[in-house]
């Protein structure tokens, strides 16, 4: 079983993002900024974009937040994005989700410009991912397809089995292992709350990817010997051997599946912060229109 380590392939790429913003500041170019939008005070939404500013530090981008009240209206929160769609300066941003109930998450994200969703969740660059053409990829999709290169796993004719049939995970997942290259060219099958028989179906798998939200679903018994194994999950759980009352659990049981696996992502450290490095990546596309001209 060898671990799939997400922290230091992030670092890695970080380098080489530092590396290139120096080589466009040296040669007079425009430095890349993304900025965020973020409503309310949402535990791990509020650590999420700090790791954000401080990734965009890290890498010699600008960085602005915009924060507002959970009580912002939906109208207002619109104006600041149509503000952000129109100042020159800002190269890509984000509106951090989940947003209070009162506010449309898909009129917001309708809102933002195309040309500036480094979160690739507008329907545009939705469309053109499915359609293999250039767009920005959804961040964390994009994340397990990076680390799936690096580790240099065979994806070509395998059984892939998402858990998991989110718009920000699941769908763009499976369009990605599914398009014509590496990685990719996956048979992929995807699994959700009405699907029967889960464990036969996970069982078929050469690859899984677990990201339902529901901490330690994926059992030993539903793992064949050698498959690699993506933990998405995130899920808060309450302890008592922390600081902070809680630990982070994603959705696999770890400690049984892992000895079954030859490749798995641990939680934390695994998926997560190849989210940000791919939001990263994309601003930097953002910024040298490299895109969308």
């Amino acid at each position: 079983m060898q671990l799939i380590d997400g922290k230091a392939t992030s670092i890695e790429i970080k380098k080489e993002i530092a590396k290139e913003v120096e080589q466009i500041k040296a040669s007079g170019g425009k430095t890349p900024h993304l900025a965020a939008i973020l409503v309310g005070h949402d535990g791990g939404s509020e650590t999420y974009v700090a790791n954000k500013v401080k990734s965009c530090e890290e890498v010699g981008f600008e960085s602005t937040l915009i924060r507002f009240e959970t009580d912002v209206t939906e109208k207002d929160l619109l104006a600041s994005v149509e503000k952000l769609n129109n100042d020159p300066d800002i190269d890509g941003f984000i509106v951090q989700l989940p947003l209070p109930k009162h506010i449309s998450e898909d009129k917001v994200t309708e809102a933002i410009d195309y040309r500036k969703d480094v979160d690739g969740f507008h329907p545009v660059n939705v469309g053109r991912m499915s359609l293999e053409m250039p767009c920005f990829l959804s961040a964390t999709p994009s994340g397990i397809v990076e680390l799936l290169r690096r580790y240099k796993i065979d994806t070509k004719g395998k059984h892939c089995v998402i858990l998991g049939r989110s718009n920000i995970v699941g769908k763009p997942a499976a369009m990605l292992l599914m398009q014509k290259a590496y990685p990719g060219d996956c048979t992929v099958t995807v699994c959700h709350s009405r699907t029967e028989n889960i464990k036969e179906i996970c069982l078929q798998a050469d690859i899984i990817i677990a990201a339902l939200g529901v901490p330690e679903f994926l059992k030993g018994d539903m793992v064949k010997q050698g498959a690699v194994v993506i933990d998405v999950g995130t899920t808060r759980v309450p302890s008592d051997k922390t600081k902070s009352g809680f630990k982070l659990t994603g959705d696999v049981a770890f400690d049984e599946v892992a000895p079954k696996c030859a490749y798995i992502t641990p939680v934390p450290g695994g998926v997560g912060p190849m989210t940000i490095v791919s939001l990263l990546k994309n601003t930097l596309l953002a910024g040298k229109k490299e895109v969308y001209n």
